[in-house]
């Protein structure tokens, strides 16, 4: 008990340890199955993970909350910016409802993107003939990955005239959320294939969910951080002694774009 009281200690002064100035964002929960309240529940664990501008990593915060309503996502991100969250400019998630007005009220003048592969996963639930599965997926992919903004506009545009007689409900649903993935054009383009998805954080949910899958259910709640907070803080101090998520072609890119749009403004 003296050791798991120091544990405690330990994780909780790393996760409210003050934070700095970090670009970008990428979020996600995960559920665990916990007991809670005499019962066995599927308890979200939320958390997030920041960037610098230069590519360097941080795991940001984790809590285990009931689910991921609104007011439990509004809670997270509030105790982010009271620990001193500052500069963010991008955030890529899911477009879970209650993490999306917890966005819209934290982080009103962010640009948000919806995760690309979650984007693709969830095109596939309205395609009606299995036999066009695999043709939609290379078409969304398509403007999914395109260059710049304009291109993903034509291409969806493409998309809806093609399929529009074959997968009317599919064509709707493309022509409402497509366009909830663009944001990432307003980028710089060599962060485009780095922040278009949130696939770093749902490489790191895998690693979680090895670790909890040891356990099968949790005592409760404070077992169930306590886990995954030291599989977190494992990350979290081998990215920052571990290489940058951008490589210096990246940050050689990303400086001479800085270069030409300041020649632009004193033009």
């Amino acid at each position: 008990s003296r050791c798991t009281k120091k544990l405690d200690e330990a994780l909780n002064e790393w996760r409210s340890r003050p934070l700095g100035e970090f670009a970008y964002l990428i979020v996600d929960a995960r559920y665990e199955t916990v007991r809670y309240g005499g019962q066995v529940r599927k308890l979200a664990v939320i958390w997030a993970i920041g960037m610098t501008r230069d590519g360097r990593r941080e795991v940001l915060g984790m809590s285990v909350s009931l689910s991921e309503a609104e007011v439990h996502w509004r809670t997270f991100f509030k105790d982010l910016v009271k620990r001193g969250l500052s500069g963010v400019t991008y955030i890529v998630s899911d477009d879970h409802h209650g993490l999306k007005n917890a966005l819209q009220s934290t982080f009103p003048s962010v640009m948000w993107n919806r995760c690309h592969t979650h984007l693709a996963r969830n095109a596939q639930s309205y395609v009606a003939r299995k036999s066009n599965k695999s043709g939609v997926a290379s078409d969304i992919r398509d403007v999914l990955q395109s260059p710049d903004l304009q291109t993903a506009q034509f291409l969806l545009n493409r998309f809806s005239e093609k399929w529009k007689d074959s997968e009317p409900r599919l064509v709707q649903w493309a022509e409402s959320n497509i366009p909830e993935g663009f944001n990432v054009f307003n980028l710089p383009k060599p962060l485009h294939k780095k922040l278009r998805t949130s696939n770093l954080i749902e490489r790191m949910n895998q690693e979680l969910k090895r670790r909890s899958n040891v356990v099968g259910v949790f005592p409760n709640e404070e077992a169930c951080l306590r886990l995954l907070s030291a599989v977190a803080l494992e990350i979290h101090e081998n990215w920052l002694t571990g290489r940058r998520c951008f490589s210096e072609e990246i940050l050689t890119d990303l400086q001479s774009d800085e270069i030409g749009i300041y020649r632009k403004k004193v033009a």
